[in-house]
């Protein structure tokens, strides 16, 4: 069965809602802390198009199993051409190569935009994300303590990043 990448629609957030949201409330990968509603999921989706950010979803069998998508890093001009990425799999979809996919999706995409470098900020704990991302061509650029606090504890980010050219 094959991995289809696709331009995401407004019809396919529930399911990306269903896939965000398990990782709100079982992991560390994203801080929010509340479940997002569809209404919130469609407007974080309206706002990556209003700003031209790819908006991707990965489909197998006419399911949804993963999404990325990239937008700014800092909102100072200077950092115009550094985008930060996100890329989520379903739970029952990990190690299926599907992570890696969408991100080397991105990575086109943001090159044919013209950009620079690409950033992800993972928790520091998540050993698999700092591994797929170096396995990627990611480096490690940066380790800042007690960024984040989730799940009554301190997180620390480390920052990978990639150039485009």
């Amino acid at each position: 069965m094959s991995i289809k990448i696709r331009q995401a629609t407004i019809e396919d957030m529930p399911s990306v809602l269903e896939i965000i949201n398990y990782e709100i409330a079982n992991t560390t990968a994203i801080w929010d802390y509340d479940l997002r509603t569809l209404s919130e999921q469609e407007a974080i989706f309206n706002e990556k198009k209003e700003k031209n950010f790819p908006f991707i979803v990965a489909e197998k069998e006419a399911k949804i199993v993963g999404f990325g998508t990239y937008g700014t890093f800092r909102f100072k001009i200077g950092y115009r051409f550094t985008v930060e990425h996100s890329v989520y799999i379903h739970k029952d979809f990990h190690g299926n190569g599907i992570g890696s996919t969408l991100i080397k999706e991105l990575i086109e995409l943001a090159k044919n935009q013209n950009l620079h470098t690409m950033i992800g900020v993972i928790d520091s704990e998540n050993m698999g994300s700092i591994a797929f991302h170096e396995k990627l061509g990611f480096k490690n650029v940066g380790h800042i303590k007690e960024t984040g606090f989730k799940f009554d504890r301190w997180l620390d980010s480390i920052f990978m990043q990639i150039l485009l050219e």
